[in-house]
């Protein structure tokens, strides 16, 4: 079965202005049992993590200030969003949601987040709306409970996974990948192990082409246990933020030769749904809501 994360405090509400982009972790769910892509038996809560596991990963000082609300105006302007308890535990919740939605990859394969994707947090500071890297987390949890030894990031946001990259720098163990917008945010941007920066206006067919020629190779090449993907939905053409020029289908096309990797592989599978931010609200749902339709139609 396939298990997603989803947790009510993830819409938590923001100041006006903010408010937007939190509207497709309500309607998402909602969309989903009302095709009958998903039943309510698919969804499971998330909990606030031990912060052990979030101190694997974040520098502790950075994260106990983040906790505490006593980052300074400067990292918290960085960060992007007005700080707030409730909006700290939605942050940790949302790490938790990844953490458990690996684990419970390795017995059905795949398991989603509703959330995450939170690529731009860096070992010792917040960026662009993202405060703890929540595949990163993760991806440490798997290792330290000896559940995975080599993971692959894949990270198909149109953004660079800016945060991850600078996590991973120097650990052999885990090899990042990014494939994005080369005029993206963030415009100077982290080494990952293999990025991809791909011109402004990039087609369904050039970037599905470059996908399908390099991510069977890196597996073959890497070798992982374990693959987490970051299957943003902003690379679509009407994104407000993106550059890229795909259509909606390109974008689920994208998603299935992912997802049928890793099965023909047998690599188990976590998935975080990272960005999406068309003008129109149908349109974010439709391209996130392929994703688990494609999850369903693959592996179960």
């Amino acid at each position: 079965m396939l298990k997603i994360a989803y947790h009510p405090i993830y819409k938590h509400p923001l100041p006006e202005g903010h408010r937007f982009p939190m509207l497709k972790y309500d309607l998402l769910p909602q969309q989903l049992l009302h095709e009958g892509t998903c039943t309510p038996e698919n969804f499971f809560e998330p909990e606030i993590p031990n912060d052990k596991y979030v101190v694997a990963v974040h520098d502790p000082e950075y994260f106990y200030d983040l906790l505490n609300i006593k980052l300074s105006q400067k990292a918290a302007r960085k960060i992007g969003f007005p700080l707030s308890e409730d909006l700290v535990a939605r942050e940790r919740i949302i790490a938790d949601g990844t953490m458990k939605a690996a684990e419970l990859a390795l017995t059905h394969g795949i398991a989603m987040n509703i959330a995450g994707g939170t690529h731009h947090a860096y070992t010792d500071r917040g960026e662009a709306f993202c405060m703890l890297n929540d595949q990163a987390i993760a991806a440490r949890y798997l290792q330290t409970k000896g559940l995975a030894e080599k993971i692959l990031i894949v990270d198909l946001d149109v953004h660079q996974g800016n945060g991850t990259a600078e996590i991973f720098q120097n650990d052999p163990t885990v090899f990042t990948f990014s494939m994005h917008g080369a005029g993206n945010y963030p415009f100077k941007k982290e080494k990952s192990d293999l990025d991809i920066p791909l011109q402004k206006g990039t087609l369904d067919a050039t970037y599905l082409s470059i996908l399908r020629e390099t991510l069977p190779k890196l597996i073959a090449m890497e070798k992982p246990d374990f693959i987490f993907y970051l299957c943003g939905v902003d690379i679509i053409a009407t994104d407000k933020l993106g550059t890229l020029g795909l259509t909606i289908d390109g974008c689920r096309l994208r998603d299935e030769f992912v997802l049928n990797t890793c099965l023909q592989h047998q690599i188990p599978v976590q998935c975080s749904m990272g960005g999406g931010y068309s003008p129109n609200i149908k349109t974010i749902i439709d391209a996130h809501a392929n994703t688990f339709r494609t999850a369903q139609q693959i592996f179960f």
